[in-house]
């Protein structure tokens, strides 16, 4: 989406809810739906020009803090607050702190447990946070053993994840187009710097890579692994984003 798009959509999204607020004294012949534009800054402690022109959908600078105050003085839920500060490009402080790594939902742990060929579940950072039988022994260098569960490091700098994709570097270089896409939902995250740097100083590959700012979506299509037991083998991989956890997604591997 443009910042032209996003700023139009953020001023009409105020807008409408601005317009659904009862006002703070009711008045009879009151032609102005809501809370007028003055109201609305008045609660919000911002100025009424500022507040027409992020209306207005005009290229101004909006701190977190603002939009904090925008989203109580409209009163709005949680998904609804959410909502305005992606509009907006910026981090609600109200926001927890992000962790390194995190549970998987209840939902991808059962799904994942539930399947008979390989399936896992990735957090934000694509470390692995479940997995069942038939992926543990897909990827014996990565799962199924105490210590790092990250995709990217296993990938980039791993032996065992060498020896078992046929085509290595290729594969190598979509998983990281893949994972910046992913990247803009985590702007100014000391976990993701800590992960790229360290991958960066570590990885010839990544380092190229992640300077190119090579950008993909998380797609389908054959996998092949050369198995130390199993040979040759191939797999349908396909990709599923959790509603209630954007944070979180399902990969599986059928058999083709």
């Amino acid at each position: 989406m443009h910042d032209d798009d996003r700023r139009k959509l953020l001023g009409q999204f105020i807008r409408s809810h601005r317009e659904r607020m009862p006002p703070d004294v009711a008045a009879p012949r009151r032609r102005t739906p809501g809370l007028r534009r003055e109201e609305l800054a008045t609660r919000a402690g911002i100025g009424v020009t500022w507040c027409a022109w992020i209306e207005q959908g005009r290229d101004v600078s909006v701190s977190p803090q603002a939009l904090a105050r925008l989203a109580r003085a409209l009163a709005l839920t949680a998904a609804e607050r959410a909502y305005l500060f992606e509009l907006a490009g910026r981090r609600d402080p109200a926001a927890p702190a992000a962790t390194a790594t995190s549970a998987a939902p209840e939902a991808v742990s059962a799904l994942v447990m539930a399947l008979p060929f390989p399936a896992y579940g990735l957090d934000r950072l694509w470390n692995a946070s479940c997995w069942n039988p038939a992926a543990e022994r897909l990827f014996a260098g990565w799962l199924g053993q105490e210590g790092d569960r990250n995709l990217l490091r296993y990938t980039f700098l791993s032996a065992p994840a060498r020896a078992l994709l046929p085509d290595w570097e290729d594969r190598a270089r979509r998983l990281l187009a893949e994972f910046r896409a992913d990247c803009a939902r985590m702007l100014n995250d000391p976990a993701l710097e800590s992960l790229t740097g360290q991958l960066r100083s570590q990885s010839e590959l990544f380092a190229q890579e992640w300077e190119a700012q090579s950008v993909s979506s998380r797609e389908g299509g054959t996998r092949t692994f050369a198995h130390p037991e199993d040979g040759l083998i191939r797999f349908s991989q396909h990709t599923f984003s959790v509603a209630e956890r954007p944070d979180h997604k399902l990969v599986t591997l059928v058999p083709c």
